[in-house]
C-alpha cells in the first residue's frame, strides 16, 4: 500500500521539478530574448563599446558636468547587492540631522538651490537605494550646473529641451529624468 502512494508522489515531484525548474524558465528565458533582448540582458548600458552600467541600476556619477542621482542608500552606494533604503522613517532626528542636512549643503553648494525648495528625491534615497531617475524638479536645478561646465557644449535652453523630451511618465507615478540618458547627453555632445 505504502508503494502505491509512494510511486505516484515521486514520480508527480519529479515531473514537477522538471516543468517548472527546467521546461518553464527555458520557454519563459528563450521568448524573452526573443522578444526583449536588451531587457532580457539587464538593460545594459554601453559607453565606447563596454558596459559601463545598467539603465535600471543607479550610476554613481559625481562630476559636475553630468547629471547627479539621487543619494543611494545600497552598501557603498548603488551596489545591488545591498539593495536597500535606510529604515529610517521621516521623523527619525538622526535622519534629518546627518543624512539630510549634509545632503541639503551639498546641493546648495553645487547647484544653488535654496533651502526650503530642494526637491526631496534630490536629497533622500530610494527604497532600494538604487533609483536611476530624478524627478523634472530634479533634473531643472541642475541643468544650470551641467551647462556651465566647460565641456557641456549645450546652451541651456537647448539641455532644457533635452531634458524636457527625455521626461518618462512611469505607470501611476510621476514623470522621471533617466540620469544615464542626460548623462549620454551631455557625454554625446561633448565627443561631437
Amino acid at each position: 500500500m505504502l508503494r502505491n502512494q509512494l510511486r505516484p508522489a515521486v514520480v508527480l515531484t519529479l515531473l514537477l521539478c522538471v516543468l517548472t525548474g527546467i521546461i518553464y524558465p527555458g520557454v519563459v528565458t528563450g521568448l524573452a530574448q526573443l522578444l526583449f533582448p536588451s531587457q532580457a540582458n539587464g538593460s545594459r548600458v554601453t559607453s565606447g563599446g563596454r558596459v559601463v552600467g545598467s539603465a535600471l541600476i543607479g550610476q554613481p556619477f559625481s562630476r559636475p558636468e553630468y547629471f547627479h542621482p539621487r543619494p543611494s542608500a545600497a552598501g557603498t552606494g548603488y551596489d545591488a547587492t545591498a539593495s536597500g533604503g535606510t529604515n529610517k522613517g521621516p521623523t527619525d532626528r538622526k535622519l534629518a540631522d546627518t543624512l539630510i542636512a549634509g545632503a541639503v549643503d551639498k546641493v546648495v553648494q553645487e547647484d544653488g538651490a535654496v533651502r526650503g525648495r530642494i526637491p526631496a528625491d534630490m536629497v533622500t534615497a530610494s527604497g532600494s537605494g538604487l533609483d536611476p531617475h530624478v524627478s523634472p524638479a530634479n533634473a531643472e536645478l541642475q541643468v544650470a550646473r551641467v551647462d556651465v561646465q566647460p565641456c557641456a557644449m549645450l546652451q541651456y535652453d537647448g539641455l532644457r529641451r533635452e531634458v524636457d523630451e527625455g521626461l518618462q511618465h512611469q505607470h501611476d507615478h510621476d514623470d522621471v529624468v533617466e540620469v544615464a540618458d542626460a548623462g549620454d547627453l551631455v557625454r554625446d555632445q561633448v565627443e561631437r
